[in-house]
């Protein structure tokens, strides 16, 4: 167990010094453009910066690259889900359009000829959770499942960034009890990769909840696609299948079902939902029609 807290504490501690510094270096002089790049419309309608996201991929990928007892197939392949999903969530916040979404939207229109940025996205994040998953498996059935469960993971995670914080909790709370279980157990390998994307999340979580930044395609692909790869070098294969089933109804349900309406519909989601946010905007009453 020391073994693993060790790993755990140096991973956290990597992922957060370096994406704090990542937020710092971004904000001071923008990737690909200017602040105004990189800037966007919050649910409020306020401006909000997505550089948090590219933090996050940048300090997750150093991390991964200098946290000491990761075997180097690990290594590359947190590198490889990490960095790859980031890169392409990126593409996708940059240039993404509005005319398609969700899965269903997307693949459609690439049935119709039409190939928009988030097709490109999730193709590409299927191709880097494969390709993670080849370096972690035993196996081509497990290959399969590995991978399917990084890149699920990774778009579920995304579905969740509507709101403040809301992407980074979620995070916490699955990645919390995987981190649990693999220090109990003794894992390091485990335990140092669950926590260098909570370290990061973690040290870019205020500017979250504060409504300064958010993580974007960027940040909330990487950090899922993280955490699954993480999960699915600590679980046996019913516990990999199990994941993979719940990513895959859940993504499902997305389609028809808005989570920020559920969440906000439960006592109990909505205020973990609301915890260190600002709260919400006051509804704007209908306009009363002249003469009545």
């Amino acid at each position: 167990m020391a073994r693993a807290l060790i790993a755990a504490l140096a991973g956290a501690a990597l992922g957060a010094v370096a994406a704090r510094a990542a937020y710092t270096a971004f904000r001071r002089r923008p990737p690909l453009g200017d602040e105004k790049t990189w800037t966007r419309t919050n649910h409020r309608g306020e401006p909000i910066t997505l550089l948090e996201g590219p933090a996050f991929v940048a300090g997750a990928g150093v991390a991964a690259a200098l946290t000491p007892g990761l075997p180097g197939r690990v290594k590359a392949a947190a590198l490889l889900a990490g960095v790859g999903s980031g890169a392409l969530g990126a593409y996708d916040d940059l240039y993404g359009g509005a005319s398609s979404k969700g899965f269903k939207g997307h693949l459609g229109a690439l049935a119709k000829g039409e190939v928009t940025s988030g097709a490109v996205k999730i193709l590409g994040i299927g191709a880097t959770g494969l390709a993670a998953a080849t370096l972690v498996s035993r196996g081509p059935v497990d290959t399969l499942v590995n991978g399917a469960a990084v890149a699920g993971s990774a778009n579920l995670a995304n579905l969740f960034d509507l709101r403040p914080g809301r992407a980074i909790k979620v995070g916490l709370l699955t990645g919390g009890p995987l981190l649990g279980v693999s220090l109990l157990r003794g894992r390091p390998v485990a335990a140092a990769l669950t926590a260098i994307p909570l370290g990061a999340a973690v040290a870019l979580l205020p500017d979250d909840l504060g409504e300064r930044a958010m993580l974007g395609d960027a940040g909330a692909n990487a950090l899922g696609a993280l955490l699954g790869l993480a999960a699915v070098t600590r679980l046996g294969r019913p516990g990999r299948l199990a994941l993979l089933g719940t990513v895959a109804a859940l993504t499902a349900a997305s389609e028809k079902i808005s989570f920020t309406k559920v969440i906000a519909g439960n006592p109990v989601l909505n205020r973990v939902d609301m915890l260190g946010r600002r709260p919400a905007p006051p509804a704007v009453p209908a306009p009363v029609p002249a003469g009545v």
